[in-house]
């Protein structure tokens, strides 16, 4: 989100109490700061940036504009937050391991840096801030470190926090997002890659048809291979399958539509948009 910084000094009021789930502030040093809704650009980004992240299969959870309360006065809402955050109401206690904060046009600097600052010395140990306007970046705020800037083409890194490397373009690009979190899902499910489960499959089907003699028996196991991995994602999204989704995915002899079916299944609103 926008934010606007406030226009006094000193330590306000305001306590972490004060402010209910849905209020537009944040609270810095016991002052509200105004959190304004982004344009389309920043909420896209937002969107595919928080499904890369969430993905990762090193990450327990991570949560969109989640309120995290290291002090009384102190209350702040990463656009993207991971680490160990509870199903539960309320306020976060401390300040997640990663932050990424997206800016746009009309960013309030000081405001940013200060949020910046408040989350290091909290305890947040690595912060992404990813550039939407000029020329597109993310800069790299660590504590005790100088900032780094990496540029598109370039992989951003979070060890004992992610497992695996971010592109740049990761955290704001449609397609290249849907990249990473399709290969974050199969890593959870035990496939290195999308590769791998084609491998797979046709390690299947040649097991099978040597045991059988049938040439037909590596096609089977690919298929079969093919029609697990739109499960396993699908079940790892929580996107229930119903009766005739089974028996069309069963049905399916088509690679090509399982797999265009695979892809879906990383972004989909449920199993009916992913078998579309």
């Amino acid at each position: 989100m926008k934010r606007m910084a406030p226009q006094v000094t000193g330590r306000g009021p305001f306590k972490a109490e004060h402010i209910r789930a849905g209020d537009p502030y944040e609270l810095s040093r016991g002052h509200t700061i105004e959190c304004l809704p982004v344009g389309g650009r920043g909420g896209r980004a937002n969107l595919v940036g928080g499904a890369v992240l969430d993905s990762d299969p090193a990450v327990r959870s991570a949560g969109v504009d989640t309120g995290f309360s290291p002090d009384p006065g102190t209350m702040r809402a990463p656009d993207i937050a991971v680490g160990d955050i509870p199903d539960a109401p309320g306020w976060v206690k401390g300040a997640p391991p990663l932050a990424v904060e997206y800016a746009d046009t009309g960013q309030d600097e000081d405001e940013l840096q200060a949020k910046v600052a408040e989350l290091l010395e909290a305890g947040t140990k690595i912060i992404w801030v990813v550039r939407l306007f000029g020329p597109r970046r993310v800069e790299v705020y660590e504590p005790d470190a100088r900032v780094r800037t990496l540029l598109p083409g370039e992989l951003l890194t979070a060890p004992n926090i992610l497992k695996n490397p971010i592109p740049v373009e990761a955290l704001y690009d449609r397609d290249a997002a849907h990249r990473v979190t399709l290969q974050n899902l199969l890593q959870r499910e035990g496939f290195e890659s999308l590769e791998a489960v084609k491998e797979e499959g046709r390690e299947e089907g040649r097991e099978e048809g040597r045991e059988e003699g049938r040439e037909e028996g590596r096609e089977e196991g690919e298929l079969r291979a093919l029609r697990a991995s739109v499960r396993e994602v699908l079940s790892a999204r929580g996107l229930p399958l119903g009766p005739d989704h089974e028996a069309r995915i069963d049905q399916c002899r088509d690679p090509a539509v399982l797999r265009a079916w695979l892809r879906a299944a990383v972004t989909a609103s449920d199993a009916a948009a992913a078998l579309s």
